[in-house]
């Protein structure tokens, strides 16, 4: 059977083509094996002959309706209550019929990125020992692929199983244990991805640099010549045709991400950000996959494009939770070359820092990972407790249960002539991992030197001073590639970067 895949409700009837057909088609992100949405109206979609009137049955729910002009139907399912019992998904019209078995109903997530959303459950060892006790969860993979224009389908089936995403399959197994529901995941990632691969062309009117991005491809007829050879040609591609496709703007977007909606979902778990670290200040000239927001634009960045992800889906309370970089260094040239722990390096934390900017928004978590990764490696293994703490987010923020998700936030900071006071929210419990010192946090005045603080655990605050500053006024902590930190609340949760100063990197 043929399947097509639109795009969110409102332009579905605009980016589906034309044709005349006997048989009823559904959407491709409905198949055998599904999990449906539970709590929020289902919208199914599909072709049919124009004026054809279609049936859809679920669950006991019956809807009907007439087939568009362009032979578009859409039909909406009202909200329903999680189930694990196996049902069928009848799809009617005049002149055929479709059925798609075992289809539940529970929490969908899309889980979305580059590479250490791609990293394979496989490659670590505490998170392959889940899989024999991992139940109600299944799949849904995008094929990796690219396309000029926003397509109407993608290729995947949902299969009766975790993702072998480490990231994704550990947020599933511990949702579904917090839950007690079937778990979906929408896996749709790629290794090399910026930001601006899974933007769609319409943030060129909302985002400067993404515009003059897409003026340069648009322009760049090698470059377009290329990928068009690459798709036409022989499979699999190349090494290094895959990564020249994965690396290019918006392009994925429009394969990937624009025919999943408006799949009824909870929300969306992004682990991305490392192809928008090789620069402070974005656009680099060279090479060419770096010419993108760079750190200190992507905060902005990522707030429109969640705000045009919730249009696309037709979802104000859409929720998306974003993974934080852990830590790793890299010198960067336009900086001090201070070390993996200074806080003036130009350093992975401006673009935490940036991240940090999407909690303005409603309905957005952070999963700190600031005490997690590797100085040397980019595709750290420790990927576990990234995966526990998505869960709690989700958790609290969707499930409604009464848990600890936030390690502590940084509230106030009162100066006391040689010393600073910290006081923090979510620090029911604060102490350190090892019973020693805070660590991690660094003092400056209006000079902007850095120098390390002594800091001292008194109940729920930080006591901050150093011998080397005589009226200290700012205070980074964790704000470095790879910091050393000790410090978390009762739940064992690590306190959240921060910095007070409003100093120029």
């Amino acid at each position: 059977m043929r399947r097509r895949c639109g795009a969110g409700l409102a332009a579905i009837a605009a980016v589906l083509p034309l044709w005349v057909q006997a048989e009823v088609t559904i959407a491709s992100p409905f198949t055998e094996n599904a999990v449906l949405q539970r709590g929020l109206p289902v919208p199914i979609w599909g072709k049919a002959d124009p004026g054809e009137e279609v049936t859809v049955e679920f669950a006991g729910q019956k809807k009907s309706v007439a087939a568009d002009a362009d032979g578009r139907w859409v039909v909406r399912l009202d909200s329903m209550t999680a189930s694990a019992e196996p049902r069928a998904l009848r799809v009617t019209a005049k002149e055929s019929e479709l059925s798609l078995a075992n289809v539940v109903v529970g929490e969908v997530w899309i889980c979305s990125g580059q590479s250490n959303m791609q990293f394979a459950a496989t490659s670590v060892p505490e998170i392959r020992v889940l899989e024999r006790k991992a139940k109600r969860i299944r799949t849904f993979e995008v094929k990796r692929t690219v396309a000029f224009e926003e397509q109407d389908s993608c290729e995947g089936k949902w299969v009766d199983k975790h993702p072998n995403s480490a990231v994704a399959f550990s947020f599933a197994y511990f949702l579904e244990e917090a839950g007690d529901v079937p778990v979906g995941i929408i896996l749709s990632c790629w290794g090399s991805s910026s930001i601006e691969a899974w933007m769609p062309r319409d943030m060129t009117e909302t985002v400067p640099h993404f515009k003059t991005m897409m003026e340069e491809f648009d322009s760049d007829a090698k470059t377009r010549e290329r990928i068009t050879s690459i798709l036409e040609g022989t499979k699999p591609w190349s090494r290094n045709d895959d990564i020249f496709l994965r690396r290019q703007s918006n392009i994925l977007y429009n394969a990937m991400m624009h025919p999943l909606a408006p799949y009824a979902c909870r929300g969306l778990v992004w682990y991305q950000g490392e192809r928008n670290t090789q620069s402070m200040f974005g656009m680099l000239e060279e090479p060419w996959f770096s010419r993108n927001s760079g750190m200190l634009k992507y905060g902005d960045t990522l707030k429109q494009w969640v705000q045009r992800y919730r249009k696309e889906w037709g979802n104000d309370e859409m929720q998306f939770l974003m993974v934080m970089l852990p830590g790793y260094h890299k010198e960067m040239a336009t900086g001090p070359k201070l070390g993996a722990e200074h806080p003036a390096s130009h350093s992975w934390a401006w673009m935490r820092e940036s991240q940090l900017k999407a909690l303005e928004l409603e309905h957005v978590g952070v999963a700190n990972t600031i005490d997690l990764g590797d100085v040397k490696n980019i595709h750290p293994k420790d990927k576990l407790p990234i995966g526990k703490r998505l869960a709690l987010l989700a958790a609290r923020d969707t499930l409604g249960l009464d848990v600890v998700a936030s390690g502590p936030v940084m509230k106030t900071v009162e100066a006391g002539g040689d010393h600073l006071v910290v006081r923090f929210e979510h620090a029911s419990g604060l102490t350190t991992t090892d019973g020693e010192a805070p660590t991690g946090f660094w003092l400056a005045d209006d000079s902007a030197k850095w120098v390390e603080a002594d800091a001292e655990l008194k109940g729920e605050t930080i006591l901050l001073r150093s011998s080397d500053l005589a009226k200290p006024l700012y205070v980074r902590y964790a704000f470095a590639g790879k910091p050393k930190v000790n410090l978390v609340n009762g739940a064992g949760l690590p306190a959240y970067p921060f910095r007070t100063d409003t100093f120029a990197p």
